[in-house]
């Protein structure tokens, strides 16, 4: 969709350039999950070097005398700021963004300090890697994913970013869920796509849905004389296109599982009546393949 809606060009222009710049922007994606994983990296540095400091202190508070090195030896964060591989990823892509940033770390880390949540954790005795994980999961669900001084680093750092946020936090909270003290150092590094097929699917939606743009735009227009027609300009129009092209390329896709994909992006992309515009013009094409008996879709349950 950003990249359909990106490029104002027609059916004629660069192809292999547009079709590279959509690879790019997927890639990305794994960008923000790796810079994500140094942020965690870092933190659980800043807590080694801020026990050291109190430690260090010639005059020290009953607090620091009582000091917690619980979020130091937290298992799950020693299991990643060990992982060679990941180091290596995060290395090789440049994307330890936190060490010239490092003010971000800093304010996660107060704010972890601040929370119940620290506290609770800190005064409990017990000792697991379940209950250190499960802090690191809330910690980053309540603390890190809602933070708006990080959210704003990140729409500074590269704009496609927090469109990615949602995803890219979900995938993290779903890897580190499954992570064990067992668990290969690969666990920390998922491939992007599913399998190759993931991937094509991406590839040739786009190509598709470009190539093809005037003439679904041709068809949608039909069927919307009555809407304004700046909307065909807009995001609605992309996604309309993209539908069309799930309906007629893709027989093994069910109008049903495509116009529920569609309407679920134009609720959290474009205005609030994105949705019903989308459903009211899906619905009449379905209808109209169905009664004329094309683009017939295939396989088991699918209609």
């Amino acid at each position: 969709m950003q990249s359909m809606y990106a490029f104002k060009g027609t059916e004629s222009d660069d192809l292999i350039k547009e079709q590279k710049f959509l690879l790019h922007s997927l890639e990305g994606m794994y960008d923000l999950y790796l810079s994500q994983l140094a942020l965690l990296i870092e933190l659980h540095k800043k807590s080694k070097d801020y026990n050291a400091k109190l430690q260090n202190k010639l005059i020290k508070s009953d607090a620091d005398k009582n000091l917690s090195l619980k979020f130091q030896e937290n298992q799950l964060l020693h299991l990643i700021s060990s992982n060679t591989m990941l180091q290596e990823a995060i290395s090789n892509k440049k994307l330890n963004y936190w060490d010239l940033d490092f003010e971000y770390v800093d304010i996660i880390f107060k704010a972890i300090l601040k929370s119940d949540l620290y506290n609770a954790y800190t005064a409990e005795e017990e000792t697991s890697f379940k209950k250190d994980k499960q802090f690191i999961l809330d910690v980053f669900t309540e603390i890190i994913a809602p933070n708006d001084k990080l959210y704003d680093f990140f729409e500074d750092k590269k704009l496609t970013f927090v469109d990615d946020l949602p995803v890219v936090n979900t995938a993290i909270l779903k890897v580190l869920r499954k992570l064990k003290l067992t668990s290969p150092e690969t666990a920390l590094l998922p491939d992007l796509y599913k399998d190759d097929d993931d991937k094509e699917f991406a590839i040739e939606l786009f190509k598709k849905t470009f190539l093809n743009s005037s003439k679904f735009g041709d068809e949608i227009g039909k069927k919307t004389t009555n809407w304004d027609s700046g909307r065909l300009a807009s995001i609605d129009g992309v996604l309309l296109k993209m539908a069309l092209c799930e309906f007629q390329k893709f027989s093994s896709i069910p109008y049903k599982v495509t116009m529920n994909e569609y309407l679920e992006i134009a609720k959290e992309y474009s205005t609030p009546k994105s949705s019903l515009f989308i459903n009211g013009i899906l619905d009449k094409i379905v209808k109209e393949y169905q009664s004329e008996n094309i683009h017939v879709k295939v396989g088991r349950g699918l209609m």
